[in-house]
């Protein structure tokens, strides 16, 4: 008899392009840019307004504000800002993740929600 293989939980929250990220590395992202946001700071001009001329519908209302996540698994503190970001509000609630990779010109596509093993 072979050996079953057990499966493992995914850790990827987000794949954004062929790049995954848990949903720790979005919270730790998001929580950030939304401290510098709070304290009316910015790095290299972010966190600033998503103005969402994509019209996605996040599931909570804006103003939104964009930051960027890291592939690395650093936090953004200056400099390139690669070309993922999180999306959050105003009130602390993340909106989604979107990424330039996929996207015409300087626009941005929803990252996909990894669901289930």
């Amino acid at each position: 008899m072979g050996t079953l293989a057990i499966p493992t939980p995914r850790a990827c929250a987000y794949s954004c392009g062929t790049i995954c990220y848990t949903s720790n590395a979005v919270s730790v992202a998001m929580a950030a840019g939304y401290n510098l946001y709070s304290e009316d700071e910015t790095d290299d001009s972010y966190p600033h307004v998503y103005h969402n001329y994509e019209g996605f519908d996040f599931p909570v209302s804006g103003t939104y504000y964009e930051f960027p996540i890291l592939s690395d698994g650093d936090v953004y503190d200056g400099g390139s800002p690669g070309a993922d970001r999180v999306i959050f509000n105003g009130n602390d609630q993340l909106a989604g993740v979107i990424t330039h990779t996929g996207a015409s010109g300087d626009d941005f596509v929803s990252c996909s929600v990894v669901l289930g093993i």
